[in-house]
């Protein structure tokens, strides 16, 4: 019997009690699996587990996590991101190839402020000696502040307001923001999540039309610490970088410029700081 397994409240909610009870007897629960947050294999005889559920708009996929990695919860995501996601699980689809750092992927998202094609660049940084996974945010094109006729950037002035700050010296770990959080499923990138401001489930402020890899070390990195640093750079600051060395020092610019701003940011239903 799988007495390691974890059937939160919200989950058992989304499957009902008889169902609940079947896993936590043992009666559908697997004998292993791969965890959908770090894709290394698990026992939930011997290791304490989550049950995940992920719900489309149409169909929901029950995956099973390290409870170290990613609580019991439910995750609403596209139905397009579901159906990777099963791909992803069921290896119907080529397992993910460890990215070089640089361009993980760009989409059209709402951003506090309008429209635009946000750039997401994935990479480790280095502070105090310990490799932090990384998420740059640097969008196409300048972003308006809504009802304005400028041709202005507020981009900054945007995020400063949703809880992000400056950041003066590279070498000190961004602050936590509460509500936000990084959506990491299947061990791709999925979304950041921001607080919905009617008070209902987070809300994607980026989101892959298509789930990202990342590189084995990143992932180690955020199943470390739990932790994801993102920062945010207006248009042209930061650029597409190849290599992690260079990352860091268009980083080192931006700052250095007043140009960037950051926080630190949970996995998708991990408590914050």
């Amino acid at each position: 019997m799988p007495r390691m397994l974890d059937v939160s409240d919200e989950v058992r909610a989304e499957i009902g009690d008889e169902e609940a009870e079947r896993l936590l007897t043992g009666d559908d629960a697997p004998r292993s699996y791969d965890c959908t947050s770090c894709r290394t294999p698990g026992d939930p005889e011997t290791d304490r587990t989550s049950t995940v559920l992920f719900v489309g708009e149409e169909t929901a996929v029950l995956a099973f996590a390290h409870a170290g990695c990613i609580p019991s919860q439910v995750v609403n995501v596209s139905e397009e991101q579901l159906q990777g996601a099963v791909r992803s699980i069921t290896g119907d689809s080529p397992a993910p190839q460890a990215a070089a750092p640089g361009p993980a992927g760009s989409v059209p998202r709402s951003v506090p402020g309008g429209q635009a094609v946000l750039g997401i660049t994935s990479g480790l940084v280095l502070i105090g000696g310990e490799l932090h996974p990384a998420l740059v945010v640097e969008p196409t094109a300048p972003i308006a502040r809504p009802g304005s006729d400028g041709p202005g950037d507020d981009f900054l002035p945007l995020l400063i307001e949703q809880g992000f700050h400056f950041v003066t010296d590279t070498g000190e770990v961004p602050s936590p923001l509460a509500g936000w959080s990084v959506l990491l499923a299947a061990g791709q990138l999925h979304a950041v999540l921001q607080p919905d401001p009617r008070g209902g489930k987070p809300v994607a402020w980026w989101q892959a039309h298509q789930a990202l890899s990342v590189t084995d070390g990143w992932r180690t990195a955020v199943n470390r610490n739990q932790r994801v640093l993102v920062y945010a750079a207006p248009v042209g600051s930061i650029g597409q970088q190849p290599r992690e060395d260079l990352l860091r020092e268009a980083l080192d610019r931006a700052a250095a410029a007043g140009r960037l701003v950051a926080a630190s940011m949970p996995l998708a239903g991990t408590p914050g700081a």
